[in-house]
């Protein structure tokens, strides 16, 4: 019976010693390619067909969302019309293992033409794909995972890491910020935290619940109960924080079995409330909600002449994927 748990490890430690073989042979040309694509007016433009074609997509994914413009092109489409992606001063990064596949050669007239560089990724020196290169980034012999050594596995680790190399030297090259990389995934999390503050999800204007100290309880009440936010901001004459009044501290009230509407406003709220700014982060105001020692789920905001703008609630900001 096969030892499955071994033949995992198995695959996984030869697609390991391809990566560390990798090391030994990145040298000169890396460089050159680095700085080739650091001064590339256009777009890098990755091709590969197969297994290759797949990290070719990937490689060309990483790199534009990492600052250096990118796209992938299927080099058989690009025989049927495809090949107008490709402008002058782009540059092609060809990834093949063998460098003898027939859809890409079959590119090179075309990309003479249009004068373009070609770096090639290949395991192949020989082949008439790294002929034509400008550069040649060389893996060297690259043992596969498959018992037959056939089905691409390392060849295609290893490519990806090379790509993931690039786009991450390149990154640091252009100076690229947590900023950026949050612009260029503005649906993500991250994207989310780094980009929306709480002005973008706090309840403004008619739907801020908030209420004068000088008020009726009665009205306190009111305010709670028709904007549904579990809390209202209690403020002075100038519009300023005077303290929350949350659900929880009418329920303290009403379990001493006081009758809260002989009380004032003043007498029920909590004068101290944790409150934050509408120009921070949306994420900041989840985090100085959780991180508490009692969690909170609501905020008060206000802005930067401390007058109560808004409220911002704990499953707002969990509902829009913070």
């Amino acid at each position: 019976m096969m030892d499955i748990i071994s033949e995992i490890k198995k695959v996984i430690n030869i697609e390991v010693e391809a990566l560390l073989g990798l090391k030994k042979k990145v040298g000169h040309e890396f460089e050159k390619a680095i700085n080739i694509i650091i001064n590339c007016r256009g777009k890098v433009v990755v091709t590969g067909v197969g297994k290759s074609g797949i990290a070719a997509k990937k490689i060309a994914s990483t790199l534009s969302s990492t600052g250096t413009p990118s796209v992938f092109m299927h080099p058989a489409e690009a025989m049927h019309g495809d090949l107008g992606i490709v402008s002058k001063g782009d540059i092609i990064l060809a990834i093949g293992k063998s460098g003898e596949s027939s859809e890409l050669t079959s590119l090179f007239p075309a990309f003479k033409k249009i004068k373009i560089k070609l770096i090639v990724l290949t395991t192949n020196n020989d082949s008439r794909l790294a002929k034509a290169a400008d550069i040649v980034l060389n893996m060297g012999e690259i043992k596969e995972a498959c018992p037959f050594n056939l089905a691409p596995t390392s060849s295609v680790i290893t490519s990806i890491a090379i790509g993931d190399a690039i786009a991450i030297v390149l990154m640091k090259m252009r100076e690229f910020k947590i900023e950026d990389f949050a612009l260029f995934h503005p649906g993500g999390r991250l994207g989310k935290r780094l980009t929306l503050i709480v002005e973008d999800v706090m309840l403004k204007g008619q739907d801020n619940p908030i209420i004068n100290i000088s008020d009726t309880t009665k009205n306190m009440f009111m305010a709670i109960t028709e904007k549904k936010a579990g809390a209202v901001s209690v403020v002075d004459k100038k519009g300023k924080l005077a303290g929350l009044v949350t659900d929880y501290d009418i329920r303290k009230i009403l379990m001493k079995e006081e009758n809260i509407f002989e009380l004032k406003i003043k007498d029920i709220m909590n004068k101290n409330p944790v409150f934050i700014y509408n120009d921070e982060k949306a994420f900041d105001a989840l985090k100085k909600m959780k991180d508490r020692e009692k969690p909170i789920t609501v905020l008060p905001v206000l802005n930067r002449n401390h007058l109560v703008v808004g409220i911002i609630r704990m499953h707002d900001l969990i509902n829009i994927g913070l």
